[in-house]
């Protein structure tokens, strides 16, 4: 068993009460800044809370969650349980790809994270991509709790695999389901995404040469200008790429020969949710990991003055 305590902040709250988790995280005020009062993890999972990350001026706690071997194996259940108080921030993040191995029989790899985000706190779950091997059978619940004023950060995203060695879409599942909810469980955003292998079209013919799907959510006040200018950048990079190439040549220029359209490696699009576009997601596929981990430093650096750091700008 691994314990990891920086202190013990007395009972668990409702969030933390409402698993049997591996890993349970509190972050609270202590003499006005954000410091972890509670940090337990056990076998599989590992969390480390570095001492500083970026300036101390920032004040956000950062929280890297690990699995012994670099991975998740065949029938393991991971829970964690995030608590974020009110005024406080914090940022979850990985320090590397999260790989689920071979699958052994029908077992599935599971993890799920229950977050209870305060008032005017922010929680950035920020992490690196899942990646499947071949066979595997991975499931993902998270589950956030929020107040009307509460900011969150979600980046959920996974790869095809060991593409580069010629493992592509070869996993058996992938599931990953997202709760946001208000007061009183009233939903604010809810997301599923399921890719199974199927008899009649497998998966690697159906995602064809995208090898990367994500997702980034940005919910709360403090975020409204990110998303602003994630909306307008987004849809001004897309207008560029999916326009119709024209022909050139005058009047009586011979009849141009159809031209087939190539599928742009990124692509990209976004959409605002709640009653009065409180928050918003974006959705992408691409071509190749690292033209997704360009477009979350360049969307996502705009979070620096609250985290400290730009997010993914080591990766």
């Amino acid at each position: 068993m691994e314990l990891e305590a920086v202190a013990d902040g007395g009972p668990a709250t409702a969030a933390e009460a409402t698993l049997t988790p591996t890993g349970v995280v509190r972050v609270e005020k202590v003499r006005g800044r954000s410091a972890v009062t509670r940090c337990f993890a056990k076998y599989p999972l590992k969390i480390i809370v570095p001492s500083k990350v970026g300036p101390a001026s920032s004040g956000a706690v950062w929280l890297y969650v690990l699995t012994y071997g670099g991975g998740i194996v065949s029938g393991d259940k991971i829970s964690c349980a995030v608590t974020v108080g009110d005024g406080c921030m914090a940022a979850m993040t990985t320090q590397a790809s999260t790989k689920v191995y071979k699958a052994v029989g029908s077992k599935c790899s599971e993890q799920v994270l229950e977050a209870t985000v305060g008032k005017d706190a922010l929680l950035a779950v920020i992490p690196d991509p899942v990646t499947c091997f071949s066979t595997a059978r991975y499931y993902q619940k998270q589950v956030f709790h929020v107040s009307g004023d509460s900011n969150l950060v979600i980046v959920d995203w996974f790869t095809s695999g060991r593409y580069e060695s010629g493992e592509k879409w070869d996993f058996n599942s992938y599931k990953s389901v997202n709760h946001i909810l208000l007061e009183e469980y009233q939903p604010l955003f809810i997301d599923s995404v399921l890719l199974e292998q199927g008899s009649n079209c497998t998966i690697a013919e159906r995602m064809q040469e995208y090898n990367v799907v994500a997702m980034v959510v940005l919910s709360g006040p403090k975020l409204k200008q990110i998303q602003d200018q994630m909306q307008d950048e987004v849809k001004n990079m897309m207008s560029v790429q999916l326009r119709p190439p024209t022909s050139g040549g005058g009047r009586y220029a011979a009849r141009p020969q159809a031209v087939q359209p190539q599928r742009p490696p990124l692509v990209a699009s976004c959409s605002p949710f709640g009653r009065t576009g409180t928050g918003m997601v974006a959705r992408i596929v691409a071509v190749s990991t690292e033209s997704v981990y360009t477009f979350l430093r360049r969307h996502l650096a705009a979070l620096e003055p609250f985290l400290g750091v730009a997010p993914y700008s080591s990766s």
